[in-house]
């Protein structure tokens, strides 16, 4: 994957949405990996319709369930494990 943005503040929407409409129009290849507060941004529909294309798309089990406990998680589910490995598979990781 060329870019992965991590996402750990529900602050970060305004950020996201036009980096990864930029990966859109360019083809670029992305992923997202939400922890933290940042979880609760898959609440937000504009959000969640660009994870669609994101390759991958996932959220950290534990924050989902502090965050968003009782909520179905719109993007698979990973642990901080998973993080590494897309951290490592990326060429570029972008912190919001």
């Amino acid at each position: 994957m060329e870019m992965l943005f991590v996402i750990s503040t529900d602050q970060g929407g305004e950020i996201l949405a036009p980096l990864a409409h930029a990966c859109i129009r360019k083809g670029i290849m992305w992923g997202c990996f939400f922890t933290n507060d940042g979880v609760r941004l898959l609440a937000d529909s504009s959000i969640r319709s660009l994870m669609d294309a994101a390759k991958p798309a996932l959220a950290c089990e534990h924050s989902w369930q502090r965050f968003m406990a009782g909520e179905s998680c719109p993007v698979e589910l990973g642990s901080q494990t998973s993080h590494s490995a897309l951290l490592a598979s990326a060429a570029r990781v972008v912190t919001i």
